[in-house]
């Protein structure tokens, strides 16, 4: 980035990144640091979405992906989850993926956290008509014998 970019610059061009990914709720988490901390609000939007989701080294579904697996090992990040799941899905991501990467993220970070997270993905999923996933596992009773 540019010496030269102004302040309002790199907040606009963070805005538009931030509506493209997050949507409405990135907006709403903005505005509810106005009364408290807008520079908070600023910065996520300036640097967090204007420098670091710009980069090139990664697509926006990878972005997502690394999220959720932070947010899912630092544990007590529903609320930011339920924001990042959101975001996923606005990026191309399926629910499958979704869980996929929740349930991978047991053997990293433990069976709590990857159940909180599957929560907040349940929660989501639920409230965009993605539910039920429709993948269930295969019933193997009939093809086994006791």
């Amino acid at each position: 980035m540019s010496e030269s970019t102004t302040r309002e610059e790199r907040f606009a061009r963070g805005l538009k990144v931030l509506d493209g990914v997050d949507g409405e709720a990135g907006r709403r988490v903005i505005d509810s640091l106005a009364d408290i901390s807008p520079e908070l609000g600023h910065q996520i939007v300036s640097w967090g979405f204007g420098e670091i989701y710009t980069r090139p080294e990664l697509s926006p579904r990878e972005r997502q992906l690394v999220t959720l697996g932070m947010l899912t090992a630092l544990g007590g990040c529903e609320p930011q989850l339920e924001v990042h799941i959101n975001a996923a899905l606005n990026v191309g991501l399926t629910p499958e993926q979704i869980i996929e990467a929740l349930l991978h993220s047991a053997g990293y970070c433990g069976f709590p956290r990857a159940l909180n997270a599957t929560f907040v993905a349940k929660k989501v999923l639920a409230e965009r008509g993605l539910l039920p996933l429709g993948q269930q596992p295969a019933d193997d009773s009939a093809a086994t014998s006791v």
